[in-house]
């Protein structure tokens, strides 16, 4: 089998736990209703339950990261997918505001590798010029999940109660761990599907053309690239990226229901149409910037242009969407905010496969999912205080749009092709 097509068949797989992933996250905020009403929880608390997710989300970002470029994204991803499946079924004893917070820390804790990881497999196993279409397209399984979480978790929870549904994806994503284990290794030379390799993709060493073009660049400290002003602009536009989906993620079914007054049946069907525009919008957008890439010969300017002009109007979507008087109104508003933002989703890793040395790959993405998680330690619990304070959303949504602006106009200011005498080691740093 050709290397090529065994790396796709790798990003097929990681486009399957990544919808995964998002049927576990979801389950808790489409059965939030209910859980409530059955442990006793208050609109303040379950706005803690759903940060203390990215408390160590957040942590083993980084954590995740670096594991993966010392022990191997397989590795990684074994332990992680098999940790989070067995936390998320565990959601399932909760009897109260306590039990339900440590257990969603310790699921936290487990899916944080993945983006990490994803993006050290990705550039193990295609080469640059693919790389952000590639990411695109795995991480469609993302809203996917969402979109398919809706009517599966909900009609469950409907026939049988919250609890079953938990215990359901908890065996889902155990199989896909075993497949995994079988089928994918960390760079092709390792694959026993691989028979014939090709000059096209890169190595586990990494083939890439500027990153990787001077060896000397591999032993560039992590704090090398953490300081230049391009990827602390990304991964600060990755914090307001990440704000919105997540305020989308944890309280937008509980806004159809409160605001709306929509009941659970309706309100897990009618979130099925954002997760779907979004899932399009993530597989098209790194196509999109690497189109223009093809088309202007300048990286980080097909990356802004999309950055930039998505993140702006999500941000105007958003603000607006908290004020409309009609159901309809709100999930159309959302529905096109959603599939903006995710336009943008494959970028923000992309631009670390474009300007880092291979080997450091897992550690930076790993740092920047780090930034970018920190947004659901604060936005959830936010937003949980201002409906609880306020009676309303709006407040919150205004506050999300504008978080989406701020990233919007770092972006525009920060990344950029590097100049000539900005070129470190071979690196391209702007």
């Amino acid at each position: 089998m050709k290397q090529r097509t065994m790396g796709w068949v790798t990003v097929f797989l990681l486009f399957l736990v990544y919808g995964i992933n998002y049927l576990d996250r979801v389950a808790l905020s489409l059965t939030a209703p209910l859980i409530q009403q059955d442990l006793g929880i208050d609109t303040a608390q379950m706005g803690i339950v759903f940060s203390s997710f990215f408390v160590g989300y957040a942590l083993f970002n980084f954590l995740g990261g670096l594991a993966s470029d010392r022990l191997g994204p397989k590795l990684v991803y074994i332990l992680a997918v098999g940790l989070w499946s067995i936390f998320c079924g565990l959601t399932a004893v909760a009897v109260g505001f306590a039990s339900l917070l440590v257990l969603r820390t310790l699921f936290g804790m487990a899916e944080g590798p993945l983006c990490a990881g994803a993006n050290k497999m990705v550039n193990n196993w295609l080469p640059r010029d693919i790389a952000a279409t590639a990411m695109g397209l795995l991480s469609a399984g993302s809203p996917l999940g969402g979109a398919i979480a809706g009517p599966i978790i909900g009609l469950l929870a409907i026939s049988f109660g919250w609890r079953p549904a938990f215990w359901i994806i908890c065996a889902v994503g155990l199989v896909w761990a075993l497949i995994w284990f079988f089928v994918t290794s960390d760079a092709p030379a390792r694959n026993r599907y691989v028979t014939s390799l090709d000059d096209t993709a890169p190595a586990a060493a990494g083939q890439h053309a500027a990153p990787a073009a001077d060896p000397q660049a591999a032993n560039l400290p992590l704090s090398a690239y953490l300081r230049q002003p391009l990827i602390i602009a990304a991964a600060v536009a990755f914090f307001s990226y990440n704000y919105v989906l997540f305020f989308f993620l944890s309280w937008f079914p509980s806004y159809l229901v409160q605001a709306h007054h929509l009941n659970i049946k309706e309100m897990s069907f009618a979130t099925v149409v954002p997760w779907l525009v979004g899932t399009i919008g993530l597989a098209a957008g790194g196509a999109i910037s690497d189109a223009i890439f093809r088309w202007t010969g300048k990286l980080m300017l097909s990356r802004k242009i999309v950055l930039v002009t998505c993140l702006v109007a999500t941000g105007i979507c958003v603000a607006v969407a908290g004020s409309v008087h009609t159901a309809v109104n709100a999930i159309a508003l959302m529905s096109v905010a959603l599939f903006l933002l995710y336009v943008t989703g494959a970028l923000y890793w992309a631009i670390v496969q474009d300007v880092v040395h291979p080997a450091k790959v897992g550690s930076v993405s790993g740092c920047m999912h780090c930034v970018g998680s920190l947004s659901g330690v604060v936005g959830p619990a936010i937003t949980g205080f201002l409906v609880a304070r306020t009676g309303s959303f709006a407040t919150a949504f205004v506050l999300a749009g504008a978080v989406a602006l701020v990233g919007a106009a770092l972006s525009a200011v920060f990344i950029r092709d590097a100049r000539p005498t900005a070129r470190v080691r071979g690196n391209a740093f702007s």
